[in-house]
């Protein structure tokens, strides 16, 4: 396959390739220039061959870490030194293992895992919240079966702004992660930005998971456009040729990011609630067709909200969710007043079949909180959630209401 000719079809928008579809999984590593490979999966893998021996900047998810030894050895037999992580999420850490492996048997030293120094804090808190990991992670990807790890490869180099390892330049940046490195592979002229981008619009208001940080992401980005790459791996989605279409690819999303913290802060600092910035604040109208910027996997009503909680913390505005009444009594108290919980799973399918799906969820999640071992309450709020599902794009709302369906299909005995 040609790498540089499957690119421009992913840049012109033709093929999708992004953390959502991996367009070339299976491919094992492919030669973008001499003695770089570039390797599509769950978590892309980079890898330098230079002087003998390979650096890696990423190392792939915990299902594939003895496919992408098989991988690596079918493109190359020179050991690995240096293995880089772009930052501590488990797509992009969990391949050291057959190498370490590799290397005790040949006598030869461990490779040097280097990494920033917050990823020591993230594994940590990995091992406290396995099990809530566990489960978000499950909903978000529909994989019922996803155990998270709580053992991990701890970086044996870390640092704090800047560092080079194995001939790549790094530096620290945050964004959708607090521990972020960007390579630089100066004598290629190729970038390596990690999930900085990932070829959607950036993961920064991931609901279920840790804060995100827009404002320092769009600096990490013109950042990296000032040093002018020819070529970009991305951690996730295809590779972009040409000193031009990277600069635009960067300087947009930063453009994006920027115009969402903006219109946030400055309607927060006017004093508005929560509920109405998330229904006023827009992305710029002129990026929502670049390929690099659909809201496939997040959303920008979750950037908003998480800008909030960046910046305002975790009260929205309104005094009566400062300290609310239990969601089962509120639930049962409306249903009272509409006359019982079947009133209002009439009500959520009146507004489904009316087009208001946000509504229908409202009412059908208060039906079943008012009647929680009812069936046929259930039935009718797996008919919205399956429902809004379908009509989502980003993968992380259908996660969360496909699995919300599944749930009160189970209780309805139904699954």
């Amino acid at each position: 396959m040609n790498i540089v000719e499957y690119a421009d079809t992913v840049w012109r928008g033709e093929a999708p390739d992004s953390i959502v579809h991996v367009g070339l999984a299976g491919q094992g590593f492919v030669e973008v220039v001499d003695g770089v490979g570039f390797r599509s999966g769950f978590g892309n893998v980079i890898a330098l061959r230079q002087g003998g021996e390979v650096t890696l900047f990423d190392t792939g998810n915990p299902f594939d870490a003895d496919r992408l030894h098989a991988d690596l050895r079918a493109w190359t037999d020179e050991p690995v030194s240096t293995a880089i992580y772009s930052h501590g999420h488990i797509d992009h850490v969990s391949g050291v293992g057959p190498l370490d492996t590799e290397a005790e048997a040949a006598g030869r030293p461990r490779p040097m895992v280097v990494g920033h120094e917050a990823i020591t804090a993230r594994f940590e808190r990995y091992v406290l919240t396995a099990g809530y990991n566990a489960v978000i992670n499950r909903r978000q990807f529909q994989a019922p079966d996803l155990t998270w790890p709580t053992e991990y490869r701890y970086p044996d180099v870390t640092y704090r702004d800047e560092l080079t390892a194995g001939h790549v330049e790094l530096f620290h940046a945050k964004g959708e992660t607090d521990d972020a490195s960007v390579g630089w592979i100066p004598s290629r002229r190729i970038l390596l930005p990690g999930d900085l981008f990932i070829w959607v619009t950036p993961n920064c208001g991931n609901p279920q998971k840790a804060q995100r940080y827009p404002r320092e992401w769009a600096i990490a980005l013109r950042r990296m456009a000032t040093l002018r790459p020819e070529i970009m791996l991305p951690g996730h989605g295809a590779p972009i040729f040409g000193a031009d279409r990277v600069e635009q690819a960067l300087t947009e999303t930063a453009e994006w990011l920027e115009s969402m913290v903006e219109r946030t802060l400055g309607m927060l600092n006017e004093g508005a609630r929560l509920d109405d910035i998330v229904r006023a604040v827009q992305p710029p109208a002129h990026l929502a067709e670049r390929p690099y910027l659909r809201p496939h996997y997040d959303e920008p009503e979750f950037v908003v909200r998480n800008i909030w909680r960046l910046y305002g913390g975790w009260y929205d505005g309104n005094p009566a969710r400062l300290k609310p009444a239990p969601d089962v009594e509120l639930a049962s108290a409306i249903a009272e007043l509409a006359g019982g919980a079947e009133k209002l799973a009439d009500a959520a399918l009146r507004a489904l079949a009316g087009g208001d799906q946000r509504l229908a969820g409202h009412l059908a999640e208060m039906a079943v909180q008012a009647a929680p071992d009812d069936a046929a309450l259930h039935r009718v709020r797996a008919e919205v959630y399956a429902t809004r599902a379908e009509s989502e794009a980003s993968l992380m709302s259908k996660g969360v209401f496909t699995w919300a369906a599944e749930e009160s299909r189970r209780t309805a005995g139904e699954l």
